[in-house]
């Protein structure tokens, strides 16, 4: 065995965290969104651990292709839809989702014809995005009722369009803004003449869990996009995963590889930013920034040592961390340390760093060894 950081994916957690999904909205379409490779988890084993979804979404062709080339068939939607026309054939010939959220894109859909390139009875599936207050990509939705008509015009686009918004504050249940978001989308949908056919889509993980009756729209199933939930993860600024009945899915861990006898005054790792309070024992765990363990993590901040809390201290280095061993007196040297995951929430790790859970999880560097199970009910 080489390094001792190792990522596990309880691949039981995350189709568990798929049942939480389904709990909120029952009878809704699923669409997975695995982008950033499954959140850091590993794109293609968490798309074959959730082949029961109605799709999976990923930000580009990149991730689609990979993805189809290792064998999965469900559709799959491209959230950054596409970049030129050159992609379009590809997209056709993989059976691919675009969502068209700019002007440019609408133009090349409206000029391109049946050729050698792309074909007739394969009409290319849309997901239509109009911004309701994210102000990233979208159209506005005043011009909504136009932009139908012109994508069901276009030769090559199936008329059966999703309309989508995407929410920006829904992380925080007590701004007003996911209020007014789902609020103009619907009051949007509700001025089209004609929305048989037309599917919907607002929520992400934070709507599923806290707003699934505003988000379902109309009197057919919705599609909803849960990312974070998923991995197990609270996509609240106030929770962490454990309150919403979801289980985390990434435990990363190493092992103690050095216990250090040191005297009162000695000052731990690079800077000399921690001195020992009095003769102590502090232990080296293998794992660092170049793992993707945050360098940000300061004094303090926990680790798991064989079940039980220790604090970190002195910096984080490229491949160490060190631990303060008081209180920890039967530690020896191959012990476990958990950094975040079974039973030392990522989110409150990510707090201490003044971040978020996503930006860690997919932060794990290539050098840690992942490894999966299915953990028991």
């Amino acid at each position: 065995m080489s390094r001792a950081a190792e990522a596990v994916i309880d691949l039981t957690a995350l189709t568990a965290n798929l049942e939480q999904v389904r709990r909120h909205v029952p009878g809704s379409h699923i669409s997975a969104v695995i982008k950033a490779n499954g959140y850091g988890h590993g794109m293609l084993r968490v798309a074959r651990a959730l082949q029961q979804v109605d799709a999976f979404a990923v930000a580009s062709i990149d991730e689609a292709l990979d993805l189809r080339l290792a064998g999965i068939d469900r559709p799959i939607v491209l959230l950054e839809g596409f970049f030129t026309v050159d992609e379009l054939a590809l997209i056709q010939r993989h059976r691919l989702t675009i969502v068209v959220h700019h002007e440019e894109q609408l133009r090349i859909l409206e000029s391109i014809t049946v050729g050698p390139q792309l074909e007739a009875d394969t009409p290319l599936s849309v997901w239509l995005k109009l911004d309701t207050g994210m102000h990233r990509l979208g159209f506005p939705p005043s011009l909504t009722a136009s932009l139908v008509e012109r994508l069901q015009r276009c030769p090559l686009v199936d008329p059966a369009l999703v309309l989508m918004t995407h929410l920006a504050n829904a992380d925080d249940r007590r701004d007003s803004l996911t209020e007014r978001q789902i609020a103009c989308f619907n009051d949007t949908v509700a001025g089209l003449d004609d929305t048989d056919g037309m599917d919907f889509s607002i929520a992400n993980s934070a709507a599923v869990l806290g707003w699934s009756r505003q988000t379902r729209v109309g009197t057919g199933p919705a599609w909803v996009r849960p990312g974070i939930m998923l991995y197990g993860v609270s996509p609240f600024v106030d929770t962490t995963a454990a309150d919403h009945d979801l289980r985390p899915v990434m435990t990363l861990k190493s092992r103690l590889i050095a216990i250090r006898e040191l005297k009162a005054g000695d000052a731990i790792g690079y800077g000399g930013t921690w001195y020992c309070p009095e003769d102590m024992r502090v232990g080296v765990v293998a794992i660092g920034y170049g793992d993707g363990y945050p360098r940000a993590a300061g004094n303090g901040t926990p680790v798991l040592l064989n079940g039980r809390r220790a604090p970190l201290v002195g910096r984080v280095s490229m491949d160490m961390i060190t631990i303060d061993l008081r209180g920890h007196e039967k530690a020896a040297i191959g012990d476990e340390v958990i950094l975040w995951g079974n039973g030392l929430p990522v989110e409150e790790i990510a707090a201490c760093v003044g971040t978020i859970a996503y930006e860690l999880l997919c932060g794990v560097t290539h050098r840690v060894r992942f490894s999966e199970f299915r953990s028991n009910e």
